[in-house]
């Protein structure tokens, strides 16, 4: 049964994972005997992480770029065929939150939020897939939803149609990519304790409502996500593909 879980051989590329909860998803993963490619946009920050990781013992390596800038990732992508590094297992984490009324929100940040999540998936996929199919070796795609994949709160409007998108991406890259051994399915992570939320879990209402509004009656750990994303990335999943597993506590199975 364990061997159905482990990743020894693997090379998986996590963007977003200088930090936050994409570094736990590469924790996670390295943990289960990965080798790591860590992505963010801040050079100090992203050799931090990577110092973190080989100090525990772990195969990692970084690459710096913005998934939201077409040219920096077919260029970082053209490196890695150069460094022989061949992504088996890509997680889409790279994201930003904005929060302002639609009738207040200016079209460059809405741009802004959609750029990150959702083309930004699509772009860093398309080029991971395109290596997976040409070396006929199949490989895991993972999208990170939210619960705002299926449910919208009020001004953070370009986040939840990102995330809905991100639904459905997942959903169109199953339908095209199976056929080539790809499984792709996504993780919706319900409230989490993240730097992303800071702003929420100390303001005393909202951190109420988060807690009276889940079966848990508490936010969810960012290490409680690694399970998840070990099982999307392993052979236990590979007649799993189009999904979205939502890591929530039960908040939406929840009135």
């Amino acid at each position: 049964m364990q061997q159905l879980f482990n990743l020894v051989g693997k090379t998986a590329l996590i963007t977003g994972s200088s930090r936050g909860l994409g570094f736990c998803y590469a924790k996670g993963l390295a943990e289960a005997g990965a080798k790591v490619l860590l992505n963010g946009t801040n050079q100090s920050t992203l050799d931090k992480a990577i110092r973190s990781l080989r100090d525990a013992g772990h195969q990692v390596s970084g690459y710096l770029f913005d998934v939201s800038n077409e040219k920096q990732i077919i260029d970082t992508f053209k490196k890695m065929d150069n460094d022989e590094e061949h992504v088996d297992i890509l997680i889409n984490n790279a994201g930003i939150q904005h929060r302002q009324p639609l009738v207040e929100l200016e079209l460059k940040d809405w741009q802004r939020v959609i750029d990150i999540h959702l083309t930004g998936t699509f772009l860093v996929s398309r080029e991971a897939a395109k290596r997976m199919i040409q070396r006929n070796s199949g490989g895991k795609i993972i999208n990170i939803g939210s619960l705002t994949s299926e449910q919208a709160r009020a001004t953070v409007a370009p986040y939840t149609a990102a995330k809905g998108g991100i639904k459905m991406l997942t959903k169109s890259m199953a339908t095209e990519w199976g056929i080539h051994n790809i499984q792709v399915n996504a993780i919706g992570p319900g409230y989490i304790l993240t730097d992303m939320n800071t702003a929420l879990i100390d303001n005393p209402e909202f951190d109420a409502w988060v807690k009276n509004s889940n079966p848990a009656h508490r936010w969810g750990k960012p290490e409680e996500l690694m399970g998840t994303a070990v099982y999307l990335s392993s052979a236990a999943s590979n007649y799993v593909s189009g999904q979205i597993i939502y890591v929530d506590g039960g908040w939406l199975s929840m009135l």
